[in-house]
């Protein structure tokens, strides 16, 4: 059973996202978060995430770094999410830039709304 961590401050967004997975990988075990800060939260629960999909603008505490990208850079300290699929899910207009410094995947919210294809790809179901 694949476990993934969806956060988004956008309740519509989560719900989403939340749906799409379930589509697309069977028994997915899913969690939510709110925020940057909730999310980091449970990764020092060390619950094992299979997959993490985070937005990049949320909360504001991490400026002049959008919180995404701050959740990225925890993500890839622990040694435990070295081989957790990071997808970065935005509206931002350098997101494919700032996921690829990051070292992570992305999808523009454009793309997230109308192209399930997108997100098979990354899955890689």
């Amino acid at each position: 059973m694949k476990k993934v961590l969806i956060v988004d401050d956008v309740e519509g967004w989560r719900n989403h996202h939340k749906q799409v997975v379930e589509e697309l990988i069977e028994s997915a075990e899913i969690y939510t978060a709110e925020c940057a800060k909730e999310a980091y939260d449970l990764l020092l629960q060390g619950v094992p995430f299979d997959i993490i999909i985070t937005d990049m603008q949320m909360e504001t505490d991490f400026e002049p770094k959008h919180a995404g990208e701050w959740l990225v850079e925890q993500i890839k300290t622990f040694n435990r999410y070295k081989n957790t699929k990071v997808v970065i899910i935005s509206a931002a207009y350098n997101i494919r830039h700032i996921a690829q410094i990051l070292g992570a995947e992305c999808i523009p919210k454009s793309t997230a709304l109308k192209c399930i294809s997108a997100y098979k790809e990354i899955f890689g179901v």
